[in-house]
């Protein structure tokens, strides 16, 4: 009978038990034993909770303190090398120094993990970069999980995913060039499972989903004969998209098994069922390990029925990626709409629907017979329901006229009038948004929450601390200033609570990178703005000073990328509709006399589709709809946007061509790599190069600062150029931030005098 697995769960707890874990020992406030005991009763709570629900095999190793990548370069023996550490001796304030940094060396480069919202920690390459196995990691999870009676499957990142994730450092090179060496690594790690008590083990390819050079597939051939050496049964997985144009290839590599993510990619199947080798397992992932819907259990079961009849005993269930990407247990839901919780299944959920296809095939379909029935009434009642479907909003988008996301005049003209009332000096200095979120920040919003303080005493508490965030720019002499945040509890959620068509969880967190958790708002139903979300915190800092304050807002591909996006409307038509709820808030600040207005959009790169050929018709209503959320401001209205941890040397005509006035970008951790591309294109409007890494908690020297701001003034001339952090301030410290900020200031004031005196 099929088994049902899992490729990975989500490991920060119900209640983000692993978040307050990590950040009491950064705090010094627990030591690494109490930091170990506390990881091994989160792994050891939800090995049980998958055995109680009836996993044949559960992964192991997708648990990280940090990152699963950070993790593979600490398995392989691959860790920078700049950093000094042993990677077998490895202690945790080390593992942690290479996600954040320390007073020598800054952190790993931080990027998407392929079009999801999590980011990874980049591996460095180099050309004599060395590998050894270091296997006490996993198996002493192992260890736990048998201890338990749980049957462990271990998960590993690919050996090719894993050199194709990383970055060459130092002299150009073939990354290829490394993986005999890594293999070596490889085969050591699999060589001491089967002591352990492994049967089966997973690797991760993803990279099959991407549009991968011939050099790279060929590679996969002789990559798994090589590891087929093992005696281990080796479950190679795909998801993200589909790899069907390599079904004959993935058939014929000697693994026991391959797993298919067939909700991204349905039509894959028939390549791969046709000609099915009968001595391999094949791995139906018929559950979203990407978002939050029920499943249509009929349907599901419906076509594992067909699959069971196909393949017997060679199928195995499972979701259709890791449930890394999705929140604990709805369970935990109290307070959301009984209709709409009836149309949800969190991680906890998904298991349980696994459970019940397993069942439906083993027992048949009446010993499900209830719980088909509330599918598919859920089902029904979700299509039907008056509250998804407005007229209005989807009028607006049908009378929209040609030319709607056009601004009037070209940058050339906008930057004169822009230029002859903001009159800022050569490379003036701003902020990408946030300040420091401290303890009596959350406690305000808290207790505001809760009933415990009433609207008056919240907002004098916000105004305050509006206030603060506003001297304390003015005294670091901070040319455009911003008013904080300080009311806002997520660049996303804080929108999404004033926008019709979302709804929110209490307890829907799912990772981000290390203990940075967020909580995806759910678009259920069409969007629209009741009211004005931002324009009386952005007067109230604008009334503080003399010097320009940017009005803050989050655009609509991240907004619409950051969500949980309802899957009966074309994601296109839903960034439209979101495109125009933040155009109306945008001509409001405008006539409240906001005329720098930044429009964040961290997430356009990240919502790019796998594959190449589907580029151009997402870059078109992508941009288009950043272009809607602002076409109409006044040609003196300087609009700002704000993209960071992605690549952007292959989409740059398509950055280029959102037009905004200023962008402003991560490049401190890539050494102002990034920075390069935009050089080499040319491109024509304002640029703010992030200086130093918000991320870290290491304060940037002068010099540091003044390297990357003259690699930056190499590529873009000084009159176009801005100075920036990376990202935005909420996660750090008041001493730290205004220390950084200080020296940001102080080595910008000198180039600009160097500037003006060799003018």
């Amino acid at each position: 009978m099929s088994h049902i697995h899992l490729l990975g769960f989500p490991r920060i707890g119900a209640k983000r038990e692993l978040k307050f874990l990590v950040e009491k020992f950064w705090k010094n406030e627990i030591d690494d034993a109490a930091l170990q005991a506390g990881a091994r009763e989160l792994r050891q709570k939800h090995w049980l909770l998958q055995k109680g629900a009836g996993l044949d095999i559960s992964p192991v190793g997708d648990f990280s303190l940090y990152d699963q990548v950070l993790d593979a370069q600490v398995l392989v023996g691959a860790i920078p090398r700049r950093f000094g550490f042993d990677a077998a001796n490895l202690s945790s304030t080390q593992y942690f120094q290479l996600a954040r940094g320390n007073a020598q060396q800054h952190a790993l480069e931080m990027t998407k993990w392929f079009d999801s919202n999590y980011h990874y920690l980049v591996p460095e390459w180099h050309a004599d970069t060395t590998f050894a196995a270091n296997p006490a990691p996993l198996l002493a999870q192992i260890a736990e999980a048998r201890a338990l009676g749980v049957t462990a499957k271990p998960v590993l990142i690919g050996p090719l995913t894993l050199l194709w994730l990383g970055k060459c450092k130092g002299a150009a090179f073939d990354r290829l060039s490394l993986l005999p060496a890594l293999l070596d690594s490889y085969r050591q790690l699999l060589a001491a499972l089967p002591a352990a008590g492994v049967e089966w083990v997973q690797i991760d390819e993803p990279i099959l989903s991407l549009d991968l050079p011939a050099a790279w597939l060929q590679a996969f051939s002789p990559t798994y004969t090589a590891l087929a050496t093992s005696p281990l049964k080796l479950l190679l997985a795909t998801y993200f998209g589909d790899v069907s144009a390599h079904a004959a290839l993935l058939k014929a590599l000697p693994v026991a098994g391959l797993h298919l993510d067939l909700v991204r990619a349905p039509q894959q199947l028939a390549a791969f069922t046709q000609g099915w080798p009968q001595h391999k397992v094949l791995s139906a992932g018929l559950i979203d390990g990407r978002n939050i819907w029920r499943a249509d259990l009929d349907a599901v079961l419906q076509q594992a029925e067909t699959l069971q009849a196909q393949l017997g005993e060679q199928l195995w269930l499972a979701p259709s990626c890791s449930l890394l990407h999705t929140p604990f247990d709805l369970a935990q839901e109290i307070k959301l709409d009984v209709d709409l919780k009836s149309w949800l299944a969190f991680a906890v959920q998904k298991v349980n629907e696994l459970k019940l296809v397993k069942r439906g095939l083993q027992q048949g379909r009446d010993s499900i017979g209830n719980e088909l029935a509330a599918s598919n009434f859920a089902r029904d009642q979700r299509r039907s329901n008056p509250r998804i479907h407005r007229a209005d909003v989807a009028q607006r988008l049908a009378r929209l006229p040609a030319g709607s996301d056009q601004r009037a005049s070209s940058y050339a003209v906008r930057a004169e009038a822009q230029a002859s009332w903001l009159k800022l000096p050569l490379l003036p200095t701003t902020t990408i948004g946030s300040f420091p979120q401290t303890a009596e920040i959350r406690a305000a919003r808290a207790a505001f929450k809760r009933g415990e303080i009433d609207a008056a005493n919240y907002e004098a508490a916000m105004k305050a601390e509006i206030e603060l965030v506003i001297r304390k720019q003015e005294a670091l002499d901070i040319d455009v200033l911003v008013h904080g945040e300080a009311e806002r509890n997520d660049m996303v959620e804080y929108f999404g609570e004033q926008l019709d068509g979302f709804a929110f969880t209490e307890y829907g967190w799912v990772q981000s990178y290390g203990s940075r958790c967020v909580k995806p708002p759910i678009i259920y139903g069409d969007v629209a703005r009741p009211q004005p979300m931002t324009v009386s915190w952005t007067v109230y800092a604008q009334s503080l000073t003399s010097r320009p304050v940017k009005g803050m807002l989050t655009g609509p591909v991240t907004i619409l990328q950051w969500s949980f996006v309802r899957n009966d409307l074309a994601r296109s038509e839903v960034c439209r509709q979101i495109a125009l709820a933040i155009n109306d808030e945008v001509l409001d600040l405008e006539n409240a006399g906001i005329k720098v207005i930044q429009i964040d959009e961290p997430a356009v790169r990240e919502g790019l589709p796998l594959k190449r050929s589907d580029w151009d018709a997402y870059l078109a209503w992508a941009g288009e709809a950043f272009r809607l959320s602002c076409a109409k401001v006044d040609d003196s209205t300087q609009i700002h946007t704000h993209m960071c941890y992605s690549e952007f040397g292959d989409i740059l005509p398509a950055i280029a061509a959102l037009d905004a006035d200023v962008i402003t970008i991560e490049t401190s951790r890539s050494d102002m790599e990034l920075l390069r591309d935009f050089g080499s294109f040319h491109y024509p409007n304002e640029i703010g190069p992030g200086v130093y890494d918000i991320h870290s908690p290491r304060i940037p020297a002068e010099h540091e600062l003044e390297n990357l701001l003259r690699k930056a003034l190499d590529v873009i001339p000084a009159r176009r150029l801005w100075v920036n952090p990376d990202c935005g301030l909420k996660t750090r410290g008041w001493p730290e931030v205004e220390a950084a900020l200080r020296a940001m200031v102080n080595v910008t004031k000198r180039l600009r005098q160097q500037l003006t005196t060799t003018a």
